[in-house]
Formats: C-alpha cells, sequence, structure tokens
C-alpha cells in the first residue's frame, strides 16, 4: 500500500478517535455485534481461505479460528458494562473526606499486526479487545497467508466503518511504513526477531507494545503418568496445524524409566491419528511455504526417527516426525521448532528436567504430565513460564478468563477476556474532593503539625 493511503487511513481515524464517538458504550457493542455477523455469515469463506492457505483441516479451521472469535466477542458484550464501569477504591485516611475511582478509557489508535499460522484468529481476537475498549484500529495481517489476509480486508470493509477499523496488507515494506508513524498502542504477534524490530520502531513514539512471542516449549513427562492419555494429549497438541502453533510442546523431556513405554505409545498415537500415510490424511495441515519446509527439512537428520521423517516439498508436507536420540546442543533443540518434528530428550531425576528448562530462556508455555502433586508444586514455583498446563497440552490457550501472553523472551502483555480489554485501555485514577469544607493541616505555617502528620502517615 502506497505510504500517503496508510497515513491518510491513520489521519482519518484519529480524526473519527477525536469526536468521541468510540468512547460510547453502546457504539462498541454495536461494532462487536457487527463483527459476530461478519464471521456467522462468512465462516465458508473464511474456512475456504484457511484452506489455501495452510489446507486447514475443516474442523481445526473452525475450532482455533472462527468458534473462538466468536466466543471472544460474545464474552466482550456480555460482560462489557462491568468492564467500563467505573471502580470505586478505599481512600486513605489522609485524603478524607475524598473520594477515589479507577475508570478505564481508550488509547486512541492502535496497530494490531498478526502472523500467519492462525492468520483469522490472531487479527481478530485483539480486534476484540480493542473495540471493546474503545480504539480506532489498524490491522496488519501477514502476507504470508495471502488468502485468509486477503479475505480479512474485504470482510472488514464490507462489515466496518473505515474510519473505525481498516486492514493494510502488504508485505515487510508496508510493516515498516506503518511503524513510522505513531500509534497509540502496537499489538504484535511473531516471531523474536521481528518482535524486537517493533519494540525499537515503537521506541522512538514512545509507544508502548503487547509482543506475544514463542520460544521453545518443554513439556516435561514424569514416570507417574497414565502413558496412553499424556501420548494422546501431547500428540495432538504437537501436530494440530502441523505443528505451526507458538504454544505447541517443542519438545519432550521424559522421564528414563518410562522412556520406551512412552516412545512406542507415542509412535502408536500417532499412526493411530494420521495413519501409515499422513500425506493422504484430510486431517493434517501443510506447512505455509518453502521457505520454512526447507528450515524444518534441516531438523529431521539431527536425531533417530521414531515415527514420520516422510516429506514432499511440491505439496509443502512434512508427516508428523518423532525423534529420539537428540543431542541437547543439536540446532532442533537450539531453535523453536515451529512445524511438526518432536525432539525426546529422556531425564534421570526430575531435578535435571527443571535444570534443562531453567537453562534455558523463559517460553511461552511449559507443559508437565505427573499424578504428583509435589512434583505439581514444584514446577510451578522453581519455572517460569507465560503459562503451565499440567496433564494436558495447549487448551489453555482457549480459556477466555485466563490471561494469555509470555514473559521474558517469550513476550510481554497478555490478552484474552477482560485481559484484552485492559491492554487496550489505560486506566485513569481519580480523586474527588468536597468543597463544603477545608482541612488546613497541609498548608503553611507548619509549625506544630509535624506530630499530627507522622500520626497520620
Amino acid at each position: 500500500m502506497e505510504p500517503a493511503l496508510i497515513s491518510q487511513i491513520i489521519r482519518n481515524q484519529r480524526q473519527f478517535y477525536s469526536s468521541g464517538i468510540t468512547k460510547n458504550t453502546e457504539y462498541r457493542r454495536k461494532q462487536l455485534k457487527k463483527l459476530h455477523q461478519l464471521i456467522r455469515r462468512e465462516d465458508g469463506l473464511i474456512v475456504d481461505a484457511l484452506k489455501k492457505d495452510l489446507s486447514k483441516p475443516v474442523l481445526e479451521a473452525y475450532a482455533a479460528e472462527v468458534a473462538l472469535v466468536k466466543g471472544e466477542i460474545e464474552y466482550a458484550v456480555a460482560n462489557l458494562d462491568s468492564w467500563t464501569r467505573p471502580t470505586r477504591v478505599r481512600t486513605p485516611l489522609p485524603l478524607l473526606p475524598s473520594l477515589s475511582s479507577t475508570v478505564p478509557e481508550p488509547l486512541g489508535v492502535v496497530l494490531i499486526i498478526s502472523p500467519w499460522n492462525y492468520p483469522f484468529q490472531l487479527a481478530m481476537i485483539p480486534l476484540v479487545g480493542a473495540i471493546a475498549a474503545g480504539n480506532c484500529v489498524v490491522i496488519k495481517p501477514s502476507e504470508l497467508s495471502a488468502h485468509t489476509a486477503s479475505v480479512i480486508e474485504e470482510l472488514i470493509a464490507r462489515y466496518m466503518d473505515p474510519r473505525h477499523v481498516s486492514v493494510v496488507n502488504g508485505g515487510p515494506d508496508t510493516a515498516r511504513e506503518l511503524l513510522n508513524h505513531r500509534f497509540d498502542h502496537i499489538f504484535f504477534t511473531g516471531s523474536s526477531r521481528v518482535g524486537r524490530s517493533v519494540m525499537e520502531s515503537a521506541s522512538r513514539f514512545l509507544t508502548p507494545v503487547t509482543l506475544e512471542l514463542g520460544g521453545k516449549c518443554p513439556c516435561i513427562v514424569d514416570r507417574n503418568i497414565n502413558i496412553d492419555y499424556a501420548a494422546r494429549r501431547i500428540a495432538w497438541g504437537k501436530f494440530f496445524n502441523a505443528g505451526q502453533s507458538c504454544v505447541a510442546p517443542d519438545y519432550v523431556l521424559v522421564d528414563s524409566g518410562i522412556r520406551d513405554e512412552f516412545t512406542e505409545a507415542l509412535k502408536k498415537t500417532v499412526l493411530g491419528f494420521y495413519g501409515t500415510d499422513p500425506r493422504r490424511n484430510p486431517y493434517y495441515a501443510r506447512i505455509i511455504n518453502r521457505s520454512h519446509f526447507d528450515r524444518l527439512m534441516g531438523y529431521l537428520d539431527q536425531g533417530n526417527t521414531v515415527v514420520g521423517g516422510q516429506a514432499l516439498a511440491q505439496e509443502l508436507f512434512i508427516a508428523p516426525t518423532v525423534l529420539d536420540g537428540v543431542q541437547p546442543d543439536a540446532p532442533v533443540m537450539q531453535e523453536e521448532i515451529f512445524g511438526p518434528i518432536l525432539p525426546l530428550i529422556p531425564f534421570s531425576t526430575f531435578s535435571d528436567a527443571l535444570a534443562f528448562v531453567n537453562s534455558r530462556p523463559k517460553p511461552l508455555a511449559a507443559y508437565l504430565f505427573t499424578r504428583d502433586k509435589m512434583k505439581q508444586e514444584l514446577v510451578k514455583a522453581e519455572t517460569s513460564s507465560g503459562s503451565l498446563c499440567i496433564n494436558d497440552a495447549v487448551v489453555q490457550f482457549v480459556s477466555r478468563t485466563l490471561p494469555f501472553g509470555g514473559v521474558g523472551e517469550s513476550g510481554m502483555g497478555r490478552y484474552h477476556g477482560r485481559s484484552s480489554f485492559e491492554t487496550f485501555s489505560h486506566t485513569k485514577s481519580i480523586v474527588k474532593n468536597t468543597m463544603k469544607f477545608d482541612i488546613p493541616l497541609r498548608y503553611v505555617p507548619y509549625r506544630f503539625k509535624l506530630p499530627l502528620v507522622k500520626w497520620l502517615f
């Protein structure tokens, strides 16, 4: 998109925001309902675009992209009045008889930069929070998921006022041009490398950012488990969307005492899910492009193949693959995999597993499979991650009542449900005093007042 057109879009949105229309709660509710109508009427178009971009199975596309966004909108509409309501807070004794409260107010014009792996959902869920909070919004979808980006642009233009919500499509040059403008908040989902660049650009304007990044999400498998349940849940979480999920288990640390049994269960599960020829399985997605395909192919020879390993470049297909015999210093264990390759690393003691996790940057998510409550508490206390999921995988992302976000190198800020509203709001503090009388304690002269001040404070 031409720089002049981008400037005009932002200028129009600033004028619209200045009119005060978006501060009206009923206006926000109507726009959220329009967005819900868009999804309800056009879900077939959305699912078809996801199929073209990533060969997503219909159920995965609907459940992880369409249904999640619909639910997020419904939750926001149901709670909008309580979220926008001023909150009375306690007034300390020295400030009496003042009244104290907080009130959320919108930030202004915000930018959402969304990724390609869940290209509809990861653009729309932040949008729900931004609209609910009363902002005007510019969305920059990923150019790698071009069909979905085009559908988002078409549908937003058809259903929403461009002065309120606009979509700007284009490549890296377009993203850089957008970042040359001042926004009141930038919400970015993507790689740590690009996230650093976004944060650097935002710093020129002192623009606050939310960075939803990634990292290598560890999965610890203790011996005190139901092995079949664990294998199924891990395989599902890992190979959903062909492993292209920021919260997918990146590698498994398995107790050496159950290593062989767990490995066999995982192999059996993968074959049960996808068959001996997963290329023909209609429930399995594809890699986004050739560059990512080639990157992932470089990992396949860094361990022994337990199951999978098949690939076909013409179809951007890599089978669900489990590797063992992987060295901890191999590239596949240093870089976020973001694909359908799952390394298994045995550990001798639970302390060794914790030390391994803690020797690496803080991940977006961590997974633990154990019945041992002491070990559950130990992982809660001794590790740091954006989220911790015990005896399951990936499902924490679905919750609208849990804040979602990273820590350290896996990101900053949080969203989903009320957290999305808070991310796109400023909480303003208000103190209101009376004009009926005045307490002279604070005024000069201060003689004889120190003992009373010490007592009050």
